[in-house]
């Protein structure tokens, strides 16, 4: 009898852990008694890429405080957001584990991944499970795969690279072209586009080199480079490799200027090339962050925060966690199948980016842009800010 009481108990636990282990909605209350609801967010916070993950992680992070220092309520009930980081490492491999961690731990909605290489094979775990995934990733693939729970916080590389491949041959008078990649879904994706607009716009590639993202040794295709007498030379990949690149460029004496995409347009960049940077072209989506609509003020409240200036992607990050939440909020609730509609059907008028933030049927950014930078007396100045609407 004693025996078979204890069965029936032990069948009951377990029936009730079944219960509460299956559905997204089991939310914990947080001390002052509000339901938590969770934001997976997934970057490189250690390696070389970890500047770009720390930036990028501190715009979510003051997004997700202005949200809860409004006191949100969903369903009537207050409710409190709490950031969930992973450290991908800007790693695949990695970032598809933390991508089932992040879907484990039933997070409502992502930012990240950082990186086109983690993002894209990420994204498949996110869509399996049905949870939005707002990621920095600009490689074409990420939103060309059909899911129905993937948007970008910028433009993509279509538009970045042909803006750019335009831009050389049209505004720079770069008639002979040699482009670099790093061989990563970024890298290699921002450089096929730049090549196919700059052929198509009479420019001629001379050669088309690659390397890696470890790399920090180019004598040996440098120097293959300098004996083609190139009008430009164009790298798609980060500022760990385009900043040793330019010192390297410079000591060979190819006066050939650097051309890049925007991981390299970074403070990291110019530390890291010193007088070497001089004359460096590179190019961000948007506007520059005294001509957002918020970015002045942006600016302020970043630097009061985190002791630290704007680098260059954190307000993108702030503006899709403040999308994601907008998105439950209208919805009244933080279950992506009642958001998600509401959130591919956005417009956001709050942003510190764009006065109207929005996704088209793909998930990419309806309003875009293209600023293109050059390093003038040792810091990133405004040469002209191209392109219009994000390219479909």
């Amino acid at each position: 009898m004693q025996s078979s009481k204890l069965t029936v108990l032990t069948l009951a636990v377990a029936a009730a852990l079944a219960v509460t282990g299956c559905g997204k909605k089991d939310n914990a209350a947080s001390a002052d008694g509000s339901d938590v609801i969770k934001i997976g967010f997934s970057a490189p916070l250690t390696g070389p890429q970890a500047h770009y993950g720390a930036e990028y992680q501190n715009g979510v992070t003051l997004a997700v405080e202005d949200a809860n220092a409004a006191h949100p309520t969903l369903d009537g009930k207050p409710v409190k957001f709490e950031l969930e980081s992973e450290d991908d490492q800007a790693d695949p491999k990695t970032a598809t584990e933390l991508a089932q961690k992040l879907v484990d731990d039933k997070v409502s909605g992502v930012i990240g991944n950082f990186n086109s290489g983690t993002a894209i094979p990420a994204s498949k775990i996110f869509s399996d499970a049905g949870i939005a995934q707002i990621a920095m990733a600009t490689a074409p693939a990420f939103t060309a795969q059909g899911f129905k729970t993937t948007f970008r916080s910028m433009t993509s590389d279509t538009q970045q690279g042909s803006v750019m491949g335009q831009y050389v041959v049209h505004k720079l008078g770069a008639k002979k072209i040699v482009i670099v990649d790093d061989r990563t879904a970024y890298g290699q994706g921002l450089a096929d586009e730049f090549e196919k607009a700059a052929k198509a716009a009479g420019g001629t590639v001379l050669k088309r080199e690659y390397t890696t993202d470890k790399s920090t040794d180019f004598a040996a295709i440098l120097t293959s480079i300098k004996s083609v007498h190139p009008d430009i030379v164009y790298y798609g990949g980060a500022d760990a490799q385009s900043a040793p690149m330019a010192k390297q460029m410079k000591r060979l004496g190819l006066s050939a200027p650097l051309v890049s995409g925007e991981m390299t347009k970074t403070p990291d960049f110019l530390k890291v090339a010193g007088k070497d940077a001089e004359g460096t072209i590179a190019s961000l989506a948007g506007l520059p962050l005294d001509k957002m609509p918020k970015g002045p003020d942006y600016a302020k409240r970043y630097k009061a925060r985190f002791n630290q200036d704007v680098a260059t992607y954190s307000p993108y990050g702030y503006d899709a966690t403040r999308v994601l939440i907008a998105a439950m909020l209208k919805a009244n609730s933080s279950d992506p199948a009642k958001y998600l509609p509401i959130l591919a059907a956005i417009d956001y008028t709050d942003g510190v980016t764009t006065g109207h933030l929005g996704y088209d049927s793909k998930g990419d950014l309806k309003i875009g842009g293209i600023t293109v930078y050059k390093v003038v007396g040792g810091q990133w100045t405004v040469l002209e800010s191209v392109g219009g609407a994000a390219a479909k």
